[in-house]
């Protein structure tokens, strides 16, 4: 074992600590998105926060790392989460246990999307998302059967995406956005989806050329995180069960930056 591995070891068992970063993302916060995502109820609702840190990230390790996260003071006196009235609010308490769950990110490309197309759930010509009789799926009324494909298990449809599939972090990213927010107004067809998925995709996760292959590859290791008080109930993103309530952790292990990207369900909805 080299030096420098010993290095990195030893530093990963104290404490990491964060600090925050003034950083904007353009397909979340600027104007490339901003029609679409105030149109769906998301815009100002959904957010992506940095922070750097001071010590190699490995995987194996990772309760430590997020949970750590969520102790850190510069975490706690920066972090904001939405209330229902429509207002930002430090997270303030710390946290005390985290649920958490590792996403995959293999996909590259919206090829990924193409059996949408190939199961006749969106039309060749113009992209139209196939209509259906409403129902109600939770809080959420299905009147395509792309929402269908998304959330209804039942539907036959369903499969076309495998318990795999559906553990992409893109995946994850293109369900949240075709579902919307409390007010939201869905798209006719598929496109604006494709195209505000693959944006914040590529804007969140980082990649480099697998010295081997020659292949491009993800390399951010994703989770889909809950925060837990010490009674063991959820705190954040919200204190609900809503599908569009959402934290995710995006880890560049590289550059030592994390991302939090976080969606808010309830409350108003913005139009700046």
């Amino acid at each position: 074992m080299s030096h420098n591995e010993n290095t990195d070891n030893d530093a990963a068992t104290s404490e990491y600590r964060f600090q925050a970063i003034d950083k904007k993302f353009e397909s979340i916060d600027g104007k490339q998105n901003r029609d679409y995502l105030i149109k769906w109820g998301m815009r100002g609702k959904l957010r992506a926060n940095m922070y750097i840190f001071d010590q190699p990230f490995q995987e194996y390790n990772a309760r430590k790392f997020i949970l750590e996260f969520f102790k850190d003071p510069n975490v706690l006196s920066t972090l904001k989460m939405f209330t229902k009235s429509g207002e930002w609010q430090l997270l303030g308490q710390s946290v005390h246990d985290v649920r958490i769950e590792q996403l995959n990110t293999n996909i590259l490309s919206l090829e990924f999307f193409d059996r949408l197309f190939d199961n006749k759930v969106v039309r060749e010509n113009g992209g139209y998302i196939r209509k259906c009789v409403e129902e109600y799926k939770d809080e959420f009324i299905i009147s395509d059967e792309l929402r269908k494909v998304l959330i209804m298990d039942e539907f036959e449809g369903y499969d076309m995406f495998s318990e795999n599939d559906r553990k992409e972090f893109i995946f994850h990213l293109f369900k949240h956005f075709c579902l919307g927010g409390q007010v939201c107004q869905y798209e006719d067809e598929i496109q604006p989806y494709l195209d505000v998925t693959k944006s914040v995709y590529k804007e969140l996760v980082s990649v480099q050329k697998d010295a081997e292959s020659q292949k491009i590859q993800v390399v951010s290791p994703v989770f889909k995180i809950e925060a837990l008080n010490e009674n063991g109930k959820k705190i954040y993103p919200s204190r609900t069960a809503y599908e569009q309530d959402f934290v995710y952790m995006i880890i560049d292990p590289i550059k030592r930056h994390v991302i939090i990207l976080s969606n808010f369900y309830e409350g108003p909805s913005f139009f700046e």
